[in-house]
């Protein structure tokens, strides 16, 4: 490839580059690219038959016009069983970001990162105040609701997002404990639970809280359909609230705003439900594996994921710029470097789930670029140095920036107590925000007491983790407390613990059987009669 190809990344902000980009610089034929660990979407969906059925469409599908998102929207909503008047279908789920920023967020978002970057870069450049609250990675990166609600209280902001599974993580969230916090926050102007990779986990039957949403006069919740049925390019997503909420959003939408792929993708989903499961199925089963065989890499730590993906931090010594570019040009393997990711750093990389020969492939180039003969490698030896914090300087930068005070308040605490690393505080006086949260593990997961799915070497032994009190329960709507004096940034040489899955943590492999007929309801693993 050429070297023109890995600037590409170096000229993007919060994302990659899109596939189209990387193959007109490569000058690849098409579909001769790389194999893509970045994008991720379902590998398994639609079926070969099924494209060659859009294929055979092409002429029409393009020519025409698409029928009115009404109509569009109506048949989805027949699919998922779920009202029409409490659904609004976008060209994309960023679309329905912007319309969400635009129409329902009045002030103040708050937002747990690292995730999704629109939820922080759209509203900010709407001039609203994000309120970023950091997962921290001696946690696991989990969501700690009970922290981050007091969070929202204490800087009073008046939009909530939660994304489950979160994004580049894979963190999960169940159901009711969801549900309490969405109560907790009863009296905020909004709560967006962003379920765009739901589809993919497997840790409760129905993990999906639209029916909850539905019913509640403040709940937003965001779904997507490019990244469950493997088109990205074809732009279709969709939001379900109470009707006032998703008519304010749908009267907003132009007539046309959905195209005839996507028209033509919903009318064909009917004949496919069994498809459908069945290629979310294989999905689960290909993260078991691919983590069991990215763990076995020496220093590397895959962390618990719920989603397509595979969140994983390279061994100490490696840059992942340096990983990505070296995977592209030598390997064509394409990943997804997360420097650019506020609250990660470029030691982390996010790994979409793919079929075993794409991570064999994939497997065999990290232990190249990592490892590799000729001590050209990106880990010069064995991992010896302290633990790594995280994102501190991406994270801490734009916080400082929209958090007010707070940041600076836990930048003067640090920096009195001669922690390293951290620049002293600029001149009190300006900003009226609340000190931001301190850095607290959420809960950690335990060893998986069977085998794990492919065998492979006993995992690089790391120190052990702080012990952690139980996290608090989620607390119910009241006025607003002072919350708890910061004690700093994640501590340095408190790795988190990773390299199981989600379903090995539960002490089984998650892959129960698939019904043969029907179609998942909007729920998640239900299925529609």
């Amino acid at each position: 490839m050429s070297g023109n190809v890995t600037s590409l990344f170096r000229s993007t902000a919060a994302h990659s580059p899109s596939m189209a980009a990387l193959a007109r610089e490569s000058g690849e034929a098409a579909g001769a690219g790389p194999v893509d660990f970045c994008i991720p979407c379902n590998p398994y969906f639609p079926t070969p038959a099924m494209f060659d059925e859009m294929a055979g469409r092409l002429r029409d599908i393009i020519t025409y016009y698409p029928s009115s998102a009404d109509t569009i929207t109506a048949e989805l909503c027949s699919l998922l069983q779920l009202p029409p008047q409490c659904v609004a279908m976008g060209n994309g789920s960023t679309e329905l970001i912007t319309w969400i920023d635009h129409l329902l967020v009045r002030e103040s978002l708050a937002v747990p990162v690292p995730t999704f970057g629109r939820w922080t870069d759209q509203p900010m450049e709407t001039g609203k105040r994000v309120d970023m609250f950091p997962l921290q990675e001696a946690g696991g990166f989990a969501l700690d609701l009970a922290r981050y609600g007091e969070f929202v209280r204490a800087r009073g902001t008046r939009a909530v997002v939660v994304c489950n599974p979160n994004n580049p993580d894979g963190g999960y969230l169940h159901k009711q404990a969801l549900v309490q916090f969405m109560d907790a926050m009863a009296d905020r102007d909004l709560v967006v639970v962003d379920e765009s990779f739901l589809e993919f986990a497997d840790a409760e039957a129905e993990p999906s809280v639209v029916q909850e949403a539905m019913l509640r006069p403040n709940v937003v919740v965001l779904r997507s359909l490019g990244k469950n049925f493997g088109l990205h390019g074809i732009r279709f997503g969709y939001l379900v609230a109470n009707p006032a909420l998703a008519g304010r959003v749908r009267a907003m939408l132009p007539k046309w705003n959905l195209n005839s792929f996507a028209e033509y993708v919903v009318f064909m989903l009917r004949d496919h439900g069994p498809e459908y499961a069945r290629s979310l199925h294989q999905v689960r089963r290909d993260r078991l594996e691919m983590a069991a065989q990215l763990s076995a890499l020496p220093g590397l730590t895959v962390y618990p994921s719920q989603g397509n993906f595979l969140f994983v931090r390279l061994p100490v010594g490696a840059e992942g710029t340096a990983v990505r570019d070296r995977m592209l040009t030598e390997h064509r393997v394409l990943v997804r470097e997360c420097g650019n990711k506020i609250g990660s750093s470029s030691r982390f990389l996010r790994l979409v789930v793919r079929p075993q020969g794409d991570v064999r492939r994939l497997v065999s180039g990290l232990e190249q670029v990592l490892y590799g003969a000729g001590r050209d490698a990106a880990v010069p030896g064995p991992a010896t140095g302290t633990g790594y914090s995280s994102g501190t300087a991406a994270v801490d930068r734009l916080m400082y920036e929209t958090n007010g005070s707070g940041m600076r308040a836990i930048t003067a605490q640090t920096a009195g107590a001669g922690a390293p690393g951290l620049a002293a505080a600029p001149s009190p006086g300006t900003g009226t925000g609340v000190p931001l949260p301190a850095a607290v593990p959420g809960p950690q997961p335990v060893p998986y007491p069977g085998p794990v799915p492919v065998p492979h070497p006993a995992p690089v032994p790391h120190p052990a983790p702080v012990p952690q009190p139980a996290p608090a329960p989620v607390p119910a709507p009241a006025a607003a407390a002072a919350y708890p004096p910061p004690f700093g940034p994640t501590p340095p040489g408190v790795p988190a613990r990773g390299g199981l899955t989600a379903a090995q943590v539960r002490g089984t492999d998650g892959l129960e059987s698939v019904p043969a007929t029907g179609w998942p309801n909007a729920a998640g693993m239900g299925r529609a009669g």
